[in-house]
């Protein structure tokens, strides 16, 4: 069952004039007992049961953790939920029974490779697969779309088990399913982290859960997002056909326009939020004994950063000749217009 609705846009008159129309299909949810439900659309404002952008209230950019850089990140919190309960540190639980990390020395240096802005590929993935785990383990209810049912729309021609959404998938499982599309792809760290914003925007808006029947879809929906959105060469549609044999141009078509509709079309990623949820995947990392590893430093790298502090120098160094300041200019000649000071530096 279809219905076509239409696109609007606002003329300078202040009239509602119609430029194209489409159609959209019915969302169908399944509940806890297996019951598929149609959800009709209410009002013509609206399309496949979900909210335009326009009719969302205020209020849920407050909550939204996509959105707002201080609303907690959903997949942390269900990352701290064991059994149903959150779990709570105690003081005699803190000691680390972890292996000893690396320590810098005369002889060699350790750096931490992973930055917020070039953060590790690998560790990165693997985080973000961890997320997504915790996401389908800890999930509160069974809200479904059919878009994202792997036994309607399979991914492989192989048959589709019975019991396809009863099993939970590990973590090993899904860092596979998403490694592979990243290493075919060629796809970047930061498009892992953007991934895993586009997914929980789709859980807050569309009101969807990510489960084993439909966690293969969406993580790849919002793989082919991520990647349209944050790479300058985005791999095409027809691309993904390449490395998922079976899957049809058609369908990524769908899949690809159904998302952007949940989304409502909402793909901005503040810098805050990106910041945000790499600092959160780091956190989830440390808890999970996932550290993010440090490497030694080459004679390379050492290069580089020398000539990358070189750099910054002459910068300060150009700033400071244009304020009339040397760079050898005592503190206590500095005016107070030029930098703030509390009280006249006294040596002993």
């Amino acid at each position: 069952m279809f219905i076509d609705k239409s696109i609007c846009l606002l003329d300078i008159m202040g009239n509602w004039t119609s430029c194209c129309s489409y159609t959209s299909p019915l969302s169908r949810r399944k509940d806890v007992n297996g019951a598929i439900n149609e959800f009709p659309q209410e009002g013509e404002e609206s399309v496949g049961n979900l909210q335009h952008i326009s009719e969302r209230e205020h209020d849920d950019w407050n909550t939204d953790p996509s959105v707002h850089p201080k609303v907690a990140t959903i997949f942390l919190e269900r990352s701290k939920v064991e059994n149903g309960l959150t779990r709570k540190q105690s003081q005699s639980q803190i000691v680390d029974f972890r292996s000893l990390k690396k320590s810098s020395s005369c002889s060699t240096i350790y750096l931490d490779d992973s930055t917020v802005s070039q953060p590790n590929l690998k560790n990165t993935v693997k985080c973000v697969a961890l997320a997504i785990y915790y996401h389908i383990k800890n999930r509160t209810s069974e809200r479904q779309i059919e878009i994202f049912d792997e036994k309607l729309h399979p991914l492989t021609r192989d048959r589709v088990p019975d019991n396809y959404d009863v099993h939970s998938p590990e973590h090993r499982q899904i860092y596979k399913f998403v490694r592979t599309l990243f290493n075919a792809a060629q796809l970047t760290a930061e498009c892992a982290i953007i991934t895993l914003v586009y997914l929980e925007r789709l859980l807050t808006y569309a009101e969807v859960d990510i489960t084993p029947a439909n966690w293969k879809r969406i993580v790849l929906g919002a793989i082919l997002l991520a990647s349209k959105v944050w790479d300058d060469q985005a791999v095409w549609n027809v691309d993904y056909c390449q490395i998922l044999k079976d899957i049809t141009v058609e369908d990524m078509n769908e899949l690809e326009r159904q998302f952007l509709e949940m989304l409502q079309f909402n793909i901005n990623v503040p810098s805050s939020v990106y910041a945000k949820y790499y600092f959160d995947l780091r956190s989830l990392a440390e808890d999970n004994e996932l550290t993010f590893p440090a490497e030694p430093l080459s004679k390379e790298r050492a290069k580089k950063l020398e000539a990358m502090s070189r750099v910054f120098e002459d910068k300060i160094t150009a700033e400071f000749l244009k304020n009339g300041i040397k760079k050898w200019s005592s503190l206590d000649n500095i005016s107070s217009s030029t930098i703030a000071r509390k009280s006249i530096a006294i040596l002993s």
